[in-house]
């Protein structure tokens, strides 16, 4: 049986006039269909991994975190070294109008490893990693070698030297997985020759040829995600790459046996058709667990339609989830200002639309490799698509700045406390800023003075790892209204009773049991319960 989302509404007919629901969820009289409901039906035996529930992810992009081996050589002469740590990134246009992505900080394995004890510390479960494959950029989306470590972050070996030390702290390694499209400078396409004669683009009868479309009709002669000719699309459903990515022995398995703890999958609308298919069934004979596996996905991940159908890798065959846009929009919102009940419509909605085991491992963030970084959304004047000129050099300080921090603090706290899984974005706990790439894409300032951050966030995933109702509860709403945010996760045997007050004032506020509590302005409160006793042990912002 197919799984899809299906959509309803009632009509209520009254003296031959028709009511429907209108755009303020109430019911109107109107000749006009009005908005309509979603019911999700998903495979009955869909389950996500145990092991990510109630969790907190640490995003990394490898080469502005730490530099485990300083002033290494660069392993490509076309690639120019930051060896100035508080540089901002390349953002100006080269000779021939290209935007640079060639200036490296020099980032690594290594470097992350020797960081072990500052993530777990902050009660980090899972290093989320931007991609890692050999590629010729420093953002490394355009693979060149899908089978090897790029050079300049370290080696295979290193790699599984990574994974089993992070293993020692309880960490897993999540990778990024691109496999709708690879470089045109890579082993399988090679356009630029830096590999050699082979190649699809420059030999017809290469084992590579059949990855891609070649056709004059296409810009620059082959077909290339949204048009950027290094970036050449591949045929997902091809038999040959197909088992390269999924077959035994190939990407996945390789990476699996290495020591990775899942993927997660970069424009999974190109690559899920067949890959995720594949995957659903077990990658091969010979893999040791079975990979967990999330999605970017700016919208409902059950209501996007694509390639002429409506998308169903979210209904049991393809996803464990999709990293949850939609969440970060919505508390980004709130605390910019936007009232409580909008807020808390989008969640609910979210959460309505999505398989409860994909909500309970969705990736919840705030800032990305390709967003604004949180603070500068919140305390920074929009960009409204001024260019980069415009964006460097800018930052927010003063009292804008200690308001900012603030509203970052609430907005991590909804973060830490809604269904799904929690994913910071590296520096955002010490408060970076940045408009989008390159700006938010900056070294990691391990000398910065802001620490503020730090011990909430800490505080948050303890709070996480120790009460049951942040793996899988149940999410109710006691009170949205205007800069209130007031709800509940019910578990099976705790309760967590959250309340974020955006207002200026102290409000007292009456929790599901019936006692009082005071919220500080600007802050929030959380109260953890046994079911059915009195409370245990609480959680309450800093004054």
């Amino acid at each position: 049986m197919t799984r899809a989302s299906d959509f309803y509404y009632f009509d209520l007919y009254t003296d031959f006039r028709r009511i429907v629901r209108g755009p303020d969820n109430c019911g109107v009289i109107s000749w006009q269909d009005g908005e309509s409901w979603q019911i999700t039906v998903y495979e009955q035996d869909f389950e996500t991994p145990e092991s990510i529930k109630g969790k907190v992810f640490y995003q990394i992009f490898p080469d502005r975190f730490c530099e485990g081996v300083e002033n290494k050589p660069m392993p490509f002469a076309d690639r120019i070294y930051q060896a100035d740590k508080h540089a901002e990134p390349f953002w100006q246009p080269n000779e021939v109008g290209g935007h640079l992505n060639e200036d490296y900080f020099g980032g690594d394995l290594k470097g992350i490893q020797q960081k072990l004890p500052y993530l777990h510390e902050m009660g980090v479960d899972f290093i989320y990693l931007n991609p890692i494959f050999e590629a010729h950029s420093n953002h490394r989306y355009n693979t060149a070698d899908y089978l090897n470590v790029d050079p300049l972050l370290g080696t295979n070996e290193e790699f599984e030297v990574l994974c089993r030390e992070a293993a020692k702290y309880g960490i897993g390694i999540v990778l990024d997985g691109v496999f709708s499209h690879t470089g045109s400078d890579s082993r399988y396409f090679n356009r630029e020759g830096r590999y050699g004669d082979g190649g699809a683009y420059r030999d017809p009868n290469s084992p590579y040829r059949s990855w891609y479309d070649f056709d004059p009709k296409y810009k620059g002669g082959y077909r290339s995600w949204w048009g950027f000719e290094t970036l050449p699309e591949v045929n997902e459903e091809n038999p040959s790459y197909v088992e390269f990515i999924t077959g035994e022995g190939g990407v996945i398995d390789t990476w699996l046996r290495r020591g990775a703890a899942g993927f997660r999958l970069d424009v999974a609308d190109d690559a899920a058709r067949t890959i995720l298919l594949k995957r659903s069934a077990p990658l091969s004979s010979g893999s040791a667990r079975r990979s967990s596996c999330w999605a970017r996905c700016g919208r409902s991940a059950t209501t996007k339609y694509g390639f002429g159908q409506r998308r169903t890798y979210l209904l049991g065959k393809g996803l464990d989830s999709v990293m949850n846009y939609p969440f970060k929009n919505a508390v980004l919102d709130f605390v910019k200002g936007k009232p409580a009940e909008q807020a808390m419509t989008e969640i609910l909605t979210i959460c309505e639309h999505y398989p409860a085991p994909a909500m309970d491992t969705a990736l919840n963030f705030l800032s990305t490799h390709d967003t604004e970084r949180a603070l500068t959304v919140i305390a920074d004047e929009p960009a409204n698509g001024r260019g980069r000129a415009w964006q460097s050099g800018r930052c927010v300080t003063g009292d804008a700045y200690e308001e900012g921090l603030l509203r970052l603090r609430m907005a991590y706290a909804i973060i830490y406390t809604l269904p799904g899984v929690p994913c910071l974005y590296y520096g955002d706990e010490i408060a970076m800023q940045g408009y989008r790439d390159p700006f938010n894409r900056a070294f990691f300032r391990w000398d910065a003075h802001e620490q503020r951050l730090r011990p909430v966030l800490a505080q948050l995933a303890q709070l996480r790892h120790t009460c049951e109702a942040f793996r899988t509860g149940q999410l109710r709403v006691l009170r949205a209204e205007d800069g209130i945010l007031h709800y509940q996760r019910v578990g099976k045997v705790e309760t967590a009773e959250i309340i974020v007050n955006r207002t200026e004032h102290i409000i007292v506020e009456t929790l599901a049991s019936g006692k009082s509590t005071e919220v500080n302005p600007m802050g929030f409160t959380i109260v953890v319960e046994e079911v059915g006793h009195n409370p245990n042990h609480s959680y309450y912002d800093y004054v």
